[in-house]
């Protein structure tokens, strides 16, 4: 078949396995070995280098069920550590931003740039130069797939990682190749296509990335909803998806699971504050204030044989706020309308709904706070956990020795992040 050809040019760059690549960081030693990443309070595995996929251990297998595998193999386990993720994919991002004017971060390690215009480099080795840089400054390893729509851009990193010839790179632009790129890409693995989707499709004989562009548009019409349409329309280099600019959020989440059930409404107190600040901080990231705030609890669905319950209540803020001390004081309120004694409690949450931008709040004729001010307060808050890591400056509510705090029995030290685990240098 013919592939049309637009003159859009996308990128998509994907840091390869990334929670691991962040741990061989700080510990090059670990390079070549395998390594898992648990999920909170060391729970599931959620992340694995290709050494452990190697092995036959499972995404979101239970850590207890693959201990003895992992023991037997002599894997290295680590503790989800959010805060050096986070401020190491912040680092790749800032790196990738210098190749191109625009860019769409995926995901915490995917991000796919826009290239049109670029054709007067070679773009393979465009590629190359970015993926040299970015693992130069950030230590992250990245595999680039290029072509002209974001779907093929992704086909094309999806092979760049399995291909040895291509090292990580591979320009799919305007490519001879491409037909033969695309029959060895399954169709469970084309973007946009999930597992139900994959199975239904290989139960017609559409096996590979190629079947699907061949596809009739009728059947596919009938068949299949109109995403998937636009995803056969990339497949065959027509560009039916731009970059987007990072989405206003609708609301914000914080909760966890706890380390071990508990009871006690101080302790609960305690986290629902951390919670409702964690989100705060959030809120204020991305410019927004809150009307409305959301608590629920509730206990072990899975234990047998406990005293089951589970609640939530939300309240409305006569003026939207983005002050912790205000949303924390609401969220106080809220735990207290929910919480029964003699309960244990396996999770709490905080979720801020009805939010808008923070310089377009609606102001209350008998609010007596003084918004001005409190701005500021909170931006010093910020500045200063930016500064000193998190958790440096934190309102007392949250607890000076919270035992709540999650299991993370393998965590590494945060050393991007907290001045107390910078990584030290013995010479």
């Amino acid at each position: 078949m013919s592939f049309t050809h637009s003159s859009r040019i996308f990128a998509l760059v994907d840091a390869n396995n990334f929670y691991a690549s962040c741990e061989r960081v700080f510990r090059p030693a670990l390079v070549g070995k395998p390594i898992v990443v648990l999920s909170n309070n060391d729970g599931c595995i959620i992340a694995r280098s290709n050494e452990t996929k190697a092995l036959g251990i499972r995404m979101g297998e239970p850590f207890y069920k693959a201990k003895p595998l992992i023991q037997a193999h002599g894997v290295h386990v680590f503790s989800a550590n959010f805060a050096l993720y986070g401020d190491l994919s912040a680092r790749v991002m800032s790196s990738l931003s210098e190749f191109a004017p625009e860019m769409e971060i995926y995901s915490i390690d995917e991000a796919f740039l826009d290239l049109s215009g670029m054709q007067r480099h070679h773009l393979n080795a465009y590629g190359r130069q970015m993926k040299q840089l970015v693992e130069q400054w950030t230590g992250i390893p990245i595999s680039v797939g290029i072509a002209e729509t974001k779907t093929l851009a992704q086909m094309a990193n999806y092979l760049a990682k399995k291909s040895k010839k291509a090292n990580g790179v591979l320009d799919l632009t305007r490519s001879p190749h491409r037909t033969r790129a695309l029959q060895q890409v399954p169709v469970g693995e084309v973007w946009g296509v999930g597992r139900k989707f994959a199975e239904k499709l290989q139960r017609h004989g559409i096996q590979t990335a190629f079947d699907l562009a061949q596809g009739n548009d009728a059947w596919l019409f009938q068949h299949f909803p109109a995403p998937l349409l636009r995803t056969v329309q990339e497949l065959r280099g027509v560009a039916c998806l731009s970059l987007e600019q990072a989405p206003i959020p609708k609301s914000i989440a914080c909760s966890r699971s706890f380390a071990q059930p508990e009871e006690d409404l101080g302790k609960l107190r305690e986290s629902v504050a951390a919670y409702t600040a964690h989100a705060a901080e959030r809120l204020r990231k991305a410019k927004m204030a809150c009307q409305r705030l959301l608590v629920f609890i509730h206990t072990n669905r899975f234990r047998q044989n406990v005293s089951q319950h589970f609640d939530s209540t939300s309240i409305g803020l006569p003026t939207a706020s983005e002050d912790t001390a205000e949303l924390i004081q609401v969220a106080h309120r809220a735990l207290a309308q929910i919480y029964k004694e003699g309960y244990a409690y396996h999770k709490a949450g905080v979720v801020l709904l009805d939010l808008v931008p923070a310089n377009e709040v609606q102001q209350n004729l008998w609010d007596t706070v003084n918004r001005s001010q409190r701005s500021t307060l909170m931006q010093a808050l910020d500045q200063i956990n930016r500064d000193f890591g998190s958790g440096a400056i934190r309102y007392a509510a949250e607890g000076l020795c919270p035992r709540w705090r999650m299991k993370q029995e393998h965590r590494s030290p945060r050393y991007t992040t907290c001045w107390s685990e910078l990584a030290q240098v013995n010479a």
